[in-house]
């Protein structure tokens, strides 16, 4: 079953998506443990849900301290894990089907960004690395081996200031993605041209700076690159997709990714389109886990699909890829 689903998520049609979300709702609501005790506990049985609208989200809480798996799972399964910033709980994901990763954070970056293999990739990303089972580290190492062009730098500016110095003599196509805080360090220490980079922040200062909104960060990009936009990263250790914003902090979804908005009031209702409240997330890719995860994050959906993150509710651990701190929000 879970392989004609993965042979399914990437090719089919929209129409056919709502199809499909609907069978691998029945699917992880019989064959994930926490997934089905969930469902028991706010007594929704399965067969009563006919529609995309009405499947109920998973609190993505519920990834620390339980294993949210349609397959056993041993000590030899690939585990993704959270920074857990503020030391509150660590989530983890229990990836059984690495490929499936692969596959879809791959579709996820060409469906906005072209190629891969076009491009070549400078990866900043201190505090992920220095740590193990980061998805993001893991996405940018399968990236890097798809390219074959660029590398990590960890706090190395010296290094990444010279190969990109080269690669703009050499005309590479180039995507600088780094962590927020040690893109602003950069920034700082090398202030230059780089108009020409796609420049892409993943969000969160993980304690290294203070916490400022998205809006802010970009500025500060890019008064001292000149450039003209700054691209942003929406993922979390939770997910096998990822949403991208070109500029100004509006994503857009994979097709087999969407996003739809909660009321802060009632867990179960759902915002209007423009309104604020708490982003659900349906990733289709999350064959083997759960592909209905209700989150922490603000923000509000319009009509074409496109969402904005507009920070966190209550107090929530700041986790996983990009959040910054909330912007004032309209209720």
């Amino acid at each position: 079953m879970e392989n004609s689903f993965k042979q399914n998520v990437f090719l089919a049609s929209p129409n056919g998506l709502n199809d499909l979300a609907l069978e691998i709702f029945y699917f992880q609501a019989k064959y994930n443990p926490v997934y089905s005790k969930f469902l028991q506990l706010i007594d929704i049985r399965p067969e009563t849900i006919l529609s995309v609208e009405d499947i109920p989200y998973l609190p993505v809480e519920f990834f620390k301290g339980h294993c949210v798996s349609c397959q056993p799972v041993d000590d030899q399964t690939n585990v993704f894990t959270s920074s857990s910033t503020t030391g509150v709980g660590v989530s983890r994901h229990y990836i059984t089907d690495l490929d499936l990763y692969d596959i879809s954070s791959t579709k996820s970056f060409e469906f906005q960004f072209g190629a891969v293999e076009d491009y070549t990739f400078r990866f900043l990303l201190p505090s992920y690395l220095e740590r193990n089972g980061s998805s993001l580290v893991y996405m940018a190492q399968h990236f890097l081996r798809k390219s074959g062009k660029g590398g990590f730098y960890l706090n190395d500016f010296d290094k990444l200031a010279e190969d990109i110095i080269r690669d703009k003599k050499n005309g590479n196509k180039v995507m600088l993605l780094g962590v927020s805080f040690a893109l602003m360090d950069f920034a700082e220490k090398y202030p230059m041209d780089l108009s020409n980079l796609i420049i892409m922040e993943t969000g969160g200062m993980k304690g290294r700076r203070r916490e400022m909104t998205r809006g802010e960060l970009h500025s500060f990009l890019k008064q001292k690159w000149n450039a003209n936009q700054i691209a942003s990263e929406y993922g979390m250790t939770e997910l096998l997709s990822q949403a991208y914003s070109i500029r100004d902090g509006i994503f857009k979804c994979p097709p087999w990714m969407k996003i739809s908005i909660g009321q802060t009031t009632d867990p179960f209702g759902l915002e209007k389109i423009g309104k604020t409240g708490t982003i659900k997330i349906m990733d289709l890719a999350n064959i083997n886990s759960c592909c209905f995860i209700s989150t922490s994050d603000l923000g509000r959906v319009y009509e074409d699909g496109s969402f904005e993150v507009l920070g966190r509710f209550d107090n929530s651990d700041v986790r996983g890829c990009n959040l910054l701190t909330p912007a004032p929000f309209d209720k």
